[in-house]
């Protein structure tokens, strides 16, 4: 059985003010490409198809158009909401969906009923896991001790009853320990701090969304596929695929990828304004056709240098200085960053600047609660 494995579309989003729906139109019509020549069993989306709960009418649209797409090549789509989507809206018309072969979990309600696919190997019983947050759990399992995140989808899982002797698939969104993240990634609320890999030890593949960099995480059959485009200059390393999943007898896994090729590559340039102006240097590099972070090294500022660079560079996304007067500052040195703290760290840090003294566990304990049970429903 072959599935392609797909999530963190994030339809509708702005980098650095640019919108990415061109660019997004234009992956997406690659992707199709792909899935008309794989001709796959299904194709899973694992959440964050959307960049906001309440999605602009254009990236609706979009959304609306792959979806019908896909299901124009016969293949069978399996969807779950992410922590940028509205379950609810994600799921809305999904049983009249399910009859085009378009599957998209609905909103927790402490259950999840497999969808049996069947190949020569017999069957395969794929689970649709949304986004969860602990609160969301406890609500239909209020005799669990659900401390975490971890403890969360733990009981989730154990409640799905899956047979570790059958084939499992599991679409899930969530942050798993020992993952690799980048900053374009949202940071997660109340600090809880992500699931343990043992938790879906009786999948036989688990396609994970929310982290935008390719990995696997603790075995090759525990995966993010990442994000089919470059959404920070933290990706700029990056090499944006679909991946590919086979899934032969019991205990028999393949993956592979296949490479995409954006609309517009994201890249980083450094030097004086002098250099990144003079024609030679431009002219044949392939720089004013990509999303730009520029770093000139010149000591003094140049004035309107975006608005003069951008001439040259039309999708010049970020401006940056690096010279002495910003070493000193700090700006360049690796000075850490406040949006890649939690709530609760920036909580923890108010806290000791106005009382002198760090917050206890039992505060901590209550702010942490109070932060899950305010942002627990909230979408």
């Amino acid at each position: 059985m072959k599935l392609i494995h797909l999530s963190d579309l994030h339809l509708g989003k702005r980098v650095n003010e640019f919108s990415m729906l061109e660019d997004q139109r234009y992956i997406l019509r690659q992707i199709l490409d792909i899935v008309r020549a794989e001709a796959p069993d299904g194709v899973l989306l694992a959440g964050d198809l959307y960049d906001k709960p309440v999605p602009p009418a254009e990236a609706v649209a979009l959304l609306d158009e792959f979806l019908v797409a896909l299901a124009e090549t016969g293949t069978r789509v399996f969807a779950v909401s992410g922590n940028h989507d509205s379950p609810e809206r994600m799921s809305f018309g999904g049983r009249l969906m399910e009859g085009s072969g378009v599957h998209i979990a609905p909103a927790y309600r402490g259950e999840t009923e497999p969808v049996v696919l069947t190949d020569g190997h017999g069957p395969v019983y794929l689970y649709l896991l949304p986004f969860l947050r602990p609160a969301q759990v406890r609500r239909w399992f209020p005799e669990a001790d659900i401390r975490d995140d971890s403890s969360a989808v733990a009981a989730a899982v154990a409640a799905m009853g899956a047979d570790p002797a059958a084939r499992n698939v599991l679409v899930a969104h969530q942050l798993v320990l020992g993952a690799e993240r980048c900053e374009s990634e949202e940071v997660s609320v109340g600090g809880t701090e992500g699931v343990d890999a043992a938790v879906f030890d009786s999948f036989d593949y688990v396609a994970l969304g929310h982290l935008h960099g390719p990995q696997r995480v603790g075995r090759d059959t525990v995966r993010y596929c990442g994000t089919p485009l470059k959404y920070s200059f933290s990706e700029v390393g990056h090499r944006k695929s679909v991946t590919v999943v086979e899934l032969g007898e019991k205990g028999s896994v393949t993956v592979r990828t296949v490479p995409l090729v954006p609309l517009r590559e994201m890249r980083e340039v450094r030097g004086s304004y002098d250099q990144l102006t003079f024609r030679g240097f431009y002219q044949d590099s392939g720089l004013p056709e990509c999303y730009l972070r520029v770093t000139l090294t010149d000591e003094e500022d140049i004035p309107d240098a975006a608005a003069r660079l951008r001439v040259i560079y039309p999708y010049l996304m970020r401006l940056d200085y690096d010279n002495s007067r910003t070493r000193a500052a700090g700006v360049e040195s690796g000075a850490e960053r406040v949006e890649e703290k939690t709530p609760l760290e920036l909580l923890e840090e108010f806290y000791l600047a106005q009382n002198g003294q760090s917050m206890g566990e039992e505060q901590r304990a209550f702010a942490k609660g109070l932060m899950e049970e305010i942002w627990g429903d909230e979408r």
